[in-house]
């Protein structure tokens, strides 16, 4: 996302907030956003821009607090076990459905120990590759790889990452073998993506939307349900392989045992702002939907994830670490 998109962003998100809907009682005193990732990432900047309308919505000042750390498990652990009256939030990604397939133990069980307020932002990946790869679709990547078992490379951001299983899915439908190269972060695996060394990638939208539209990068499909607005000539990847489909997704989470009426205020301003007119609009131009359903929605949602990515996991051979 570009400095100059955020600030629009942030704008709209600001000016979404609407009235305040303070009233006597929750919240009392400032809340705190953990973001389980480095600051300057894409669920920093996601989080930081939604913080102003929540603070105008609650009456409040909200605080975004960066713990990174163990592939987003020290954030998400922290609130996990946080106090569950409503002052300590996550931002939640979609690794939270991932980890638990991936990871023999962990501190904290998310089904059980998060209370899901609403899905913020959800967003398809794109499948590209380098230019000099001599394909042109999906169909095209699926009979140049079949002819080539195990001599494509592909990128991820890491093991275990949505970018990753979203490979190991495409694959594992089309009956495909290609050699997985783990980076430490999407930015190295967006370099060697970038010079042809890793050519096939199913990268996120935001980090490979720049590259698309200067030729760098060839997009074949997107990962997600439907075409998307700022792609509209690339097909999704359901489209060649029906029934495959992948996304990124962000949602606001809440301690477990957090009184049902604090979730609900929360739920309500969350809602208040990711659905206004400026910040669909706005996220729509980025590539992503905007949520605000509700929490039980969220809830069978990550169940449906947790389940899905599990699944993929399991036919992929991976190991839990």
């Amino acid at each position: 996302m570009s400095l100059r998109n955020a600030c629009l962003l942030f704008v709209a998100l600001a000016a979404a907030g609407g009235e305040s809907l303070a009233q006597p009682g929750y919240p009392s005193r400032p809340l705190r956003v953990i973001v389980p990732s480095s600051p300057g990432g894409g669920t920093d900047i996601l989080t930081r821009l939604i913080a102003p309308g929540l603070s105008q919505r609650l009456g409040q000042t909200v605080v975004v607090d960066n713990r990174p750390g163990a592939g987003s498990i020290i954030g998400n652990d922290l609130v996990a076990k946080a106090a569950p009256d409503g002052y300590t939030l996550l931002m939640g990604i979609s690794t939270l459905a991932i980890l638990p397939s991936i990871q023999k133990k962990l501190p904290y069980d998310a089904q059980r120990d998060l209370a899901p307020i609403t899905l913020a932002i959800s967003a398809p990946n794109v499948l590209v590759v380098h230019p000099s790869l001599p394909v042109k679709s999906v169909k095209e990547l699926i009979a140049f790889a079949r002819k080539r078992p195990g001599e494509l490379n592909y990128a991820s951001a890491g093991l275990g990452t949505n970018p990753h299983l979203s490979m190991e899915l495409f694959l594992g439908m089309t009956k495909l073998k290609m050699v997985h190269i783990a980076y430490k972060g999407s930015g190295p695996a967006l370099v060697d993506l970038l010079s042809g060394q890793t050519p096939v990638m199913a990268g996120t939208m935001l980090s490979v939307l720049p590259h698309i539209r200067d030729g760098r990068l060839r997009a074949l499909g997107v990962t997600g349900p439907r075409r998307v607005e700022v792609l509209p000539g690339v097909p999704t990847v359901a489209e060649t392989v029906p029934g495959y489909e992948a996304v990124q997704w962000y949602g606001l989470f809440a301690p477990a045992k957090t009184p049902k009426e604090i979730v609900a205020r929360l739920h309500e301003a969350a809602a208040g702002v990711l659905q206004s007119p400026a910040v669909v609009q706005k996220f729509a131009g980025e590539g992503a939907e905007t949520g605000g359903g509700t929490p039980e929605e969220f809830a069978r949602f990550l169940r449906t994830e947790t389940e899905k990515w599990a699944k993929v996991v399991r036919a992929a051979g991976i190991q839990p670490q």
